[in-house]
């Protein structure tokens, strides 16, 4: 595990990274899908050819998913993360296809200390994943908390 390096101090709002990419294969996507999503068009050629995909696609949490993969190796092993409260607003806005070549962003959209935690600081990040024609396919807002380098004084 990487040395940790940022803090919850170290991220302002308006902050952009860029957290690598990622290429899933037909059977990592069928694997996936009969494990966690078992519907036709994440499983069959034909019945994704039937379906409103037109191909076999991923799972919308297998994209989550890998897109939980690239935060936690490119930043969240290098920061003092204590874990999130939850996402919201996911969003599914296009298909993913076999070797679709998939980046992942994420911009922090605003800060705030913990309340009852003067050790722990908040963001709120907005995750947003593009395949290789430049197209958003997922995008998602949440809450990190992150480990303070300096915990705010809360005796009065």
């Amino acid at each position: 595990m990487a040395d940790i390096h940022i803090f919850w101090e170290d991220m302002q709002a308006g902050q952009v990274r860029a957290l690598g990419s990622i290429s899933p294969t037909r059977e990592e996507i069928i694997a996936f899908a009969s494990q966690f999503d078992p519907q036709p068009f994440h499983l069959d050629d034909e019945a994704a050819k039937a379906s409103v995909f037109g191909a076999l696609c991923a799972s919308g949490w297998h994209t989550c998913a890998m897109a939980m993969r690239l935060m936690v190796t490119e930043f969240l092993c290098q920061t003092s993360s204590m874990g999130s409260p939850g996402l919201e607003h996911i969003k599914w806005l296009k298909p993913v296809f076999p070797n679709d070549q998939l980046r992942l962003q994420t911009t922090v959209l605003e800060t705030k200390p913990m309340g009852k935690r003067p050790d722990i600081g908040m963001t709120r990040n907005a995750w947003e994943m593009f395949n290789q024609h430049g197209d958003k396919v997922l995008h998602m807002e949440g809450w990190g908390m992150f480990k303070r380098r300096t915990p705010a004084d809360v005796s009065g």
